[in-house]
């Protein structure tokens, strides 16, 4: 049927400036063969130009569907289905068997596009059926006028735009919730059963909206009863450092329930590093420790990574001995890392952490908080009776007040305490 739009005088349009409107590109599906819109470009009652291309079936209009037309007027009438636009009864069949097949042809060729139907006035049931189907609006025949449709093409744009900016954002939203339940399930849960030890840990992505970043560590008790405790941190800050950092995690508890320990574990790590990093300049830092089953000394080795803090009753926190460590892995083919033993004692708390704790800046300058002012720091905490959970939540709280802001680089601290009965 034909589109009545009747032809107006020349308008002329606003080009340019800072109220200019654009001009819109309109596609008009209707199968009269007289061609109910026979002027190539109307103008609405405010001057603001609208230019029209026609095409008599889907085909055509999928020919003419080009990224320049911003919405399709479709009329509900039109037929569908093989042969359609052949004549005036071409697949009426189809159009009794799915009244709104042609609409959803167009919807289908045309995802991104407004789409308005066109229908009679004593067809509004039909008209609001399509729009639930896809359409943005309809448009009844014996009212349309130049200002109307103008009006309407417009409006349906903007919703169109509203609605694909809607469905973004909700398929953004479900993406970062699905990496959020990715990411959680990669974080460790500590195998403890059966030890006298308590495990705390906290944890602080340095990439902004990340659960995960190049740092990692893990807790497992072996079958002897000796715990086994490790962190580590992979240099860089992106996605593909945390997955190193997970692999690393993964393939250091596997191997220690396999049963290796100390230099092996290390030498085998590294391999594993080797393998999947993305590049030759990737390497990692990490600090294991291997407790007795009496809970009394331990084993520590470290490759490039900064030593633990061990606090005990009466007496003020301090690090451990870290001479004669071992290089980072990755840097050092056949590398070696010293185990050095450990007394523990009775009652202590032995804290693992990453860097990104301690490079932190002081204030507006460029000194750092560094190891002897997270000392310093612990001990200010102990002396305040904070323990477990609490001592390390109030540590990462001051590192970042100090800092002035969210620290930059990744935070893991691991917090291993026992007290002799």
């Amino acid at each position: 049927m034909p589109v009545p739009v009747p032809r107006q005088r020349d308008i002329p349009g606003t080009e340019s400036g800072p109220g200019a409107t654009s001009s819109l590109t309109l596609l008009v599906i209707e199968d009269d063969p007289a061609g109910g819109l026979t002027v190539p470009e109307i103008l609405d009652a405010d001057g603001h130009r609208i230019r029209l291309r026609s095409a008599r079936n889907l085909t055509e209009a999928a020919r003419l569907l080009t990224p320049d037309v911003n919405c399709v007027l479709l009329d509900l009438a039109l037929p569908h289905g093989p042969g359609a636009g052949s004549g005036a009864g071409a697949g009426s069949g189809d159009a009794a068997a799915d009244p709104f097949g042609a609409l959803r042809q167009v919807l289908r060729i045309a995802p991104r596009h407004a789409v308005l139907v066109l229908t009679s006035e004593d067809d509004a049931q039909r008209a609001a059926e399509a729009v639930r189907v896809g359409a943005q609006d309809f448009l009844f025949r014996d009212e349309l006028d130049g200002r109307l449709l103008s009006r309407a093409i417009r409006y349906a744009v903007e919703r169109k735009r509203a609605d694909i900016a809607q469905y973004k954002l909700a398929e953004s939203k479900l993406r970062a919730q699905e990496n959020a339940r990715l990411e959680r399930g990669l974080l460790p849960h500590p195998l403890l059963e059966g030890s006298d030890l308590r495990f705390a840990a906290r944890y602080r992505p340095g990439r902004s909206r990340a659960l995960l970043g190049g740092d990692f560590y893990d807790t497992v008790r072996t079958p002897d009863g000796t715990v086994h405790a490790m962190i580590g941190d992979v240099c860089g800050h992106g996605p593909d450092e945390a997955a190193l950092g997970v692999e690393l995690r993964i393939a250091w508890r596997a191997l220690t329930l396999a049963g290796l320990c100390g230099d092996d574990l290390l030498a085998t790590l590294q391999e594993v590093l080797e393998v999947e990093r993305p590049c030759e300049e990737i390497f990692a830092t990490l600090c294991t420790v291997d407790i007795a089953p009496d809970g009394r000394r331990a084993g520590l080795c470290l490759a490039g990574h900064p030593a633990p803090l061990i606090s005990r009753p009466g007496r003020p926190a301090r690090l451990l001995p870290y001479e004669n460590s071992g290089p980072a892995l990755g840097l050092l083919p056949r590398a070696r890392w010293p185990r050095r033993q450990v007394e523990l004692g009775g009652t202590w708390s032995l804290m693992l952490y990453t860097d990104g704790l301690i490079e932190g800046r002081i204030g507006q300058g460029k000194e750092r908080l560094g190891q002897d002012g997270m000392v310093e720091m612990i001990n200010r905490h102990l002396a305040d009776g904070l323990s477990g959970e609490g001592l390390l939540e109030a540590s990462v709280t001051e590192a970042r007040r100090l800092n002035g802001g969210e620290l930059t680089d990744d935070v893991a601290v691991v917090l291993l305490s026992r007290a002799e009965g």
